[in-house]
């Protein structure tokens, strides 16, 4: 990576899978038009929230990685010269799913996957339910515009996520994200959730000196109101590109390979670590 502009593809809940896929595909050619070289999308793209119940209806939309639509966006990505980056709802086995996200190359090559490690379980946020926890660990890969690395949504709490994902070299790390106010929620914790889930995610940019890219989705699904802000922060932690809390949208930022050699060559944390002190880590809690 030189400097490459990348794109956050900001959606909502289409009418069904088939146009999910059309909005994004749409999507994918406006950005490498308006010369974006790296394209994410939103955690769960092509289907709406449907975590927000526990119906086993819901575990037909899963499919197969390979599958239909990695095969789609790879000769899209081929045709464009565009790396993707897709979330899906993979069905691996009977019974074993998973949510997970898949980096293209430019030429079309499905590099990988990564899947989700977190799971959440709250009231509107059934995951545990759908999905199990990922066995691929933390990953990067050099694309042709840079090296990569994702975590998908819940992960983006949890500092050793973020911070394996780019001692594996990562320039940029990217989050697909379905988060949003709860009804009975927003009057009185609204404001608080939506600057803690932004400013978490910024701290790992400037804890990892490199850029960190969140892809939310817009609209109320059922009770949850999507608050969108996809957003790309900087090696400082500064949002650098933004969207609206509303609106479907590609949100452009331009990531730059030389700020991030030198942000990290005057405030290197990684030098600096003390791996013989981490032991304790690795323990649920410390209370031996």
């Amino acid at each position: 990576m030189d400097r490459v502009r990348i794109a956050l593809l900001q959606g909502k809940a289409e009418s069904g899978v088939a146009a999910a896929l059309a909005w994004t595909e749409a999507r994918i050619e406006e950005a490498a038009a308006a010369g974006a070289r790296i394209v994410c999308t939103q955690e769960l793209f092509a289907t709406p929230y449907f975590c927000r119940v526990q119906d086993a209806g819901f575990f037909d939309l899963a499919e197969p990685i390979p599958g239909p639509t990695t095969e789609r966006l790879a000769c899209q990505a081929r045709r464009l010269g565009v790396v993707l980056i897709a979330s899906l709802f993979e069905r691996r086995a009977p019974g074993v799913y998973h949510n997970t996200a898949v980096v293209i190359d430019a030429d079309g090559t499905l590099l990988g996957r990564y899947r989700k490690m977190h799971i959440p379980q709250d009231p509107g946020f059934e995951e545990k339910y759908y999905f199990t926890p990922g066995d691929l660990g933390y990953q990067a890969w050099s694309t042709r515009y840079g090296r990569i690395g994702v975590i998908i949504c819940w992960d983006q709490w949890y500092p050793e996520a973020a911070r394996l994902t780019a001692l594996h070299g990562a320039q940029i790390i990217f989050c697909p994200t379905a988060i949003g106010w709860l009804a009975s929620e927003k009057a009185t914790l609204g404001a608080r959730q939506r600057a803690a889930w932004l400013s978490v995610q910024m701290g790992h940019a400037v804890a990892n000196g490199c850029y960190f890219a969140a892809v939310n989705r817009v609209g109320t699904e059922a009770q949850i109101e999507f608050w969108g802000t996809s957003f790309v922060a900087d090696v400082y932690g500064e949002r650098i590109a933004e969207g609206s809390v509303s609106t479907p949208e590609i949100v452009y930022a331009d990531c730059d390979a030389k700020a991030l050699e030198d942000r990290r060559r005057t405030w290197p944390f990684f030098r600096d670590r003390r791996i013989d002190s981490y032991d304790g880590i690795l323990k649920r809690f410390l209370d031996e």
